[in-house]
Order: C-alpha cells, then sequence, then structure tokens
C-alpha cells in the first residue's frame, strides 16, 4: 500500500509554482518608427494602452553610434525614431501603427511642422517581413484617408542606436520647458481627447 502524501506536502510546490506564474514576463514586441521630434512620439506614445516601453534613438544611417549633434548635421543618413515596446497581449501592432498616422504628418516632406531636417523624416523601420507588410498595409489604409501623398518610408531596421540620456523621457522631466509647453503639450493633449473617444 502506497503511502498517502499530506497536503502539507504539496503546499510548498504549489506555493512555488503559484510564484512562477505571478513572476513570468509577459511577452514583448517592439518596433521602430520615426515622425518628427522623437520627444513628440516618445510622448504620444506612452498614452497608448499596452505600450510598456519607448526608447527614444536614431537609425536609417551610416554612422555607427552617432550623437545627437552628429545626427543634425543631416550628414549621417539617420533619423530621429523612437523603440515602441508593446505586450501584443494588450495592442496589437497594426494599433501601433494606425496610431502613429494620428500622432504626426505623414504627408509632410522634409520635416514635421517646425522641426525641418531629414533627421525628422516620416519612416517605419521593420525588424522582419511580417512587420514589413503591416506597415505597407497600415500605410495604404492610411493614404485612402488623405488627400495628400504619405511620404512615409518603409525601410528594414539595420541597428538602434539609443540616444544620450537627458532625450529619455524628456516631457515628462521637463513638461514646462518651451519647446514641451508650445509644442508636445497640445498633442498630447489632442491626443487624450481622441483616444477616450476610442479612436
Amino acid at each position: 500500500m502506497s503511502p498517502i502524501r499530506s497536503p502539507r506536502g504539496l503546499l510548498l510546490p504549489l506555493i512555488l509554482l503559484a510564484m512562477t506564474a505571478i513572476t513570468a514576463p509577459s511577452r514583448a514586441d517592439s518596433i521602430v518608427l520615426g515622425g518628427g521630434c522623437f520627444w513628440c512620439l516618445d510622448a504620444s506614445y506612452k498614452l497608448l494602452p499596452g505600450v510598456t516601453r519607448i526608447t527614444c534613438g536614431y537609425s536609417g544611417g551610416t554612422l555607427d553610434n552617432p550623437s545627437y549633434s552628429q545626427v543634425c548635421t543631416e550628414e549621417t543618413g539617420h533619423a530621429e525614431v523612437v523603440r515602441i515596446e508593446f505586450d501584443p497581449a494588450k495592442v496589437s501592432l497594426e494599433r501601433v501603427l494606425a496610431y502613429f498616422w494620428q500622432v504626426h504628418d505623414p504627408t509632410q516632406v522634409g520635416g514635421q511642422g517646425h522641426d525641418m531636417g531629414s533627421q525628422y523624416r516620416s519612416v517605419i523601420l521593420y525588424a522582419d517581413q511580417a512587420q514589413k507588410e503591416a506597415a505597407e498595409k497600415s500605410r495604404a489604409l492610411a493614404q485612402k484617408a488623405l488627400s495628400d501623398p504619405v511620404t512615409t518610408e518603409i525601410v528594414p531596421l539595420r541597428k538602434f542606436w539609443q540616444a544620450e540620456d537627458y532625450h529619455q523621457d524628456y516631457f515628462e522631466k521637463h513638461p514646462y520647458e518651451g519647446y514641451c509647453s508650445v509644442v508636445i503639450r497640445p498633442k498630447v493633449e489632442k491626443l487624450k481627447h481622441l483616444l477616450e473617444g476610442g479612436r
């Protein structure tokens, strides 16, 4: 006759199993987007439910580990971009891309607003074929709603270079700084209303 295992003997394995389930990290996907000043995109995407982390950086050019001042010369080929990490269980890639057309003007050539230069161009940098197809489909849908041609580039992601620390979370750190008050804050308020309205 086999011994009966006491409930107390099962308690520790059950606790450990529960702790593993609780602490298991959620799956995260990411995509790299450029649409003007990365401070604006950073603040805008922080409003989107399901986004877990945003990192400002540079991509799309040829110079390794570029600095902000080098990117501003327009000689590196890099754009100011953000790497958006998101939980696909809470927000889809399609939704992340659809929001992209709301947070900037994809029809403007050579920059965004008063931020002019190739480093402020509209660009989607895809990591794989699935992202490329999703980006192309999303751009085509956006074009149907716009009268002017969409200028957004869709290019492969070669390397993402993280920007200097002072560029990270810029709007959160300097909410009343001139550029933040005049440019970013109105955009954030507009996007809040759109999201509250389910758009």
